[in-house]
């Protein structure tokens, strides 16, 4: 029973990190592409300048300060996202759905509410469809991976 509960986090852990990747690398693209890309990375330098700061440290220059802030995401979101692969199998997909929509719009409004402002170019339509279409693509990602995991999981005796 404990030995399935580890596994069963494992897997959970996998598929958040699944879905963060699939998250960060649409984003990433995307922001090469096209000028209306969302920018949750300035978010994150954002908050990693502020943090820094109120610690009384020095801030990191650029490249390393967008690299802090990837790394941030991608630990944040792979916590985020291993949510959806946690219980029943039957409702992974509507927490997917639901978790990505919620991420999505909780990534436009947010960072002004608690004291980051607003992303770059935020008040564009595109630049907030591709926001919540985003997040909606890293929950179906954690989905997909949580069902295969647990498709691949030997069953329980």
């Amino acid at each position: 029973m404990e030995n399935r509960r580890a596994e069963d986090w494992g897997s959970a852990l996998i598929a958040g990190i699944c879905g963060a990747v699939a998250l960060t690398a649409v984003h990433q693209l995307a922001r090469r592409v096209t000028d209306d890309a969302p920018r949750m990375d300035v978010l994150g330098e954002r908050a990693i300048a502020r943090t820094v700061r109120a610690a009384g440290g020095t801030l990191p220059m650029q490249p390393t300060l967008h690299r802090w802030a990837l790394a941030g995401d991608l630990v944040a979101n792979s916590a985020y996202y291993s949510l959806v692969a946690c219980g029943r199998d039957t409702h992974m997909w509507t927490r997917a759905i639901a978790m990505g929509l919620v991420a999505g719009a909780g990534a436009l409004v947010l960072p002004r509410r608690i004291g980051l402002g607003d992303a770059p170019k935020r008040d564009h339509l595109p630049n907030q469809i591709m926001t919540v279409a985003w997040y909606l693509v890293g929950g179906l990602a954690a989905a997909c991976a949580g069902r295969a995991l647990k498709g691949a999981a030997p069953a329980a005796a």
